[in-house]
């Protein structure tokens, strides 16, 4: 047994650094080498067509491991996405401070100015053209990098779509332009700051004036969130912060728990099947990632469907599960059970039927169809005016969690 789990950690350990690959550039903008690291997901060589957002981190030496490991984590779990990080190398400390340097109007001058465009013009445009990546960026750093970042949201059309800066230290008049552009940017944009009830004074003093003034920002298209955690320093913090800034940045993304269903979807009183189209309508237009509707989640909102007798939303279900499993039962299914519930026997068997043509998905097989369809001959049509409306909620009553989907 010893010996195995030596074997697995070796093959897991082969596989991670078999993922992570060291790159450089020669910068005009810098006029020197400049390295980087690109950590590729799990699933890039395996997926060939498939492509990936990018996180660029900043002081990528000691943050691309916390960083990568919570992404591991989540995506395991199927809470997070899988993304292509560069971590750009900053010689733990040796060049973060002349890369973040600024003038005295608060504004990247000399070593910062070019390395603000090198990250720009020269390392995005490098990882775009040579890794498959999609248009949705994101960026984070600590303290003095952390405070760097922002410079990217003083443009009128920023590069990044999303901001995680770590225990910040603001240049002079920061706060004021960061909170500026937030209240007239034009595009989606997260923006996650952290700091803790230990950290530097000054730290804490310029986000909680920068938290001030989001709070009274009515900006539609600016989804933020400040945490001050409360037994961490100005590092530890770090460990605490990635996974809330994962987890806020990519909120909506994961399969519907148990606490969705029950605090959310149960408590609906209509809009069943909307409920599920406009989650994963939110992922591909907030997040830039267009990705196939779990099945686990079709079941989930079937059984919402059910339990509160909105039986019409199982056809809008339905030709939503045409369009997003075409060659699967699910959709056919699903009208079945629909005409079922309102006593439409014939139509339900026959629909049953015509499920059986099709591949099965997860428990839907092929038996399991033929076993609904025999149960229903020689049953009583009932009038079609039973039918419960969707707009007459019935008062839903406790439930476990639907099965998920191995």
């Amino acid at each position: 047994m010893k010996m195995k789990s030596i074997l697995l950690f070796l093959m897991v350990s082969v596989a991670t650094f078999a993922q992570k690959i060291e790159e450089k550039i020669q910068s005009k903008k810098l006029n020197d080498e400049r390295t980087f690291s690109i950590i590729t997901p799990a699933s890039y060589e395996s997926n060939p067509t498939k492509k990936y957002p990018v996180l660029v981190l900043l002081d990528g030496e000691y943050l691309a491991d916390p960083f990568s490991g919570i992404l591991k984590y989540g995506n395991y779990w199927d809470d997070l996405p899988e993304m292509i990080i560069v971590a750009v190398n900053q010689n733990y400390g040796e060049t973060r401070f002349n890369d973040s340097n600024f003038g005295e109007d608060g504004l990247p001058a000399e070593s910062g100015a070019k390395f603000f465009e090198f990250i720009g013009f020269e390392l995005l445009p490098y990882v775009q053209q040579k890794y498959r990546t999609l248009p949705f960026r994101m960026i984070a750093g600590h303290d003095t990098t952390a405070g760097f970042l922002n410079f990217y949201l003083y443009k009128d059309d920023p590069i990044f779509n999303a901001f995680i800066s770590l225990s910040p230290e603001m240049a002079p008049l920061m706060v004021d332009r960061i909170a500026e552009r937030l209240s007239k940017i034009q595009q989606p944009v997260f923006y996650y700051q952290a700091t803790s009830k230990a950290d530097l004074e000054e730290i804490q003093e310029n986000t909680k004036k920068l938290d001030d003034f989001a709070k009274e920002i009515k900006n539609p298209n600016v989804i933020y969130r400040y945490d001050v955690f409360q037994n961490t320093s100005h590092y530890s913090l770090v460990a605490e912060a990635i996974p809330s800034a994962f987890y806020f940045v990519f909120n909506g993304y994961q399969p519907i728990s148990k606490l969705e269903f029950n605090e959310k979807i149960l408590k609906l009183e209509s809009g069943y099947a909307q409920y599920l189209i406009d989650k994963y309508d939110y992922i591909e237009k907030k997040i830039g990632l267009k990705i196939q509707p779990r099945y686990s989640d079709f079941k989930a909102i079937e059984a919402a469907i059910l339990k509160n007798k909105a039986y019409s939303d199982l056809e809008i279900l339905g030709a939503y599960a045409d369009k997003q499993y075409p060659k699967t039962m699910l959709g056919t299914y699903h009208r079945g059970l629909y005409f079922e519930k309102i006593g439409q026997f014939k139509r339900a068997a026959k629909e049953y039927q015509n499920a059986y043509t099709k591949a099965e998905i997860g428990d839907l097989t092929k038996s399991y169809i033929l076993d609904r369809a025999e149960a229903l001959k020689g049953k009583k049509e009932e009038p079609k005016a039973e039918e419960v409306p969707t707009d007459t909620p019935v008062e839903p009553v406790p439930t476990e969690e639907p099965k998920k989907d191995e």
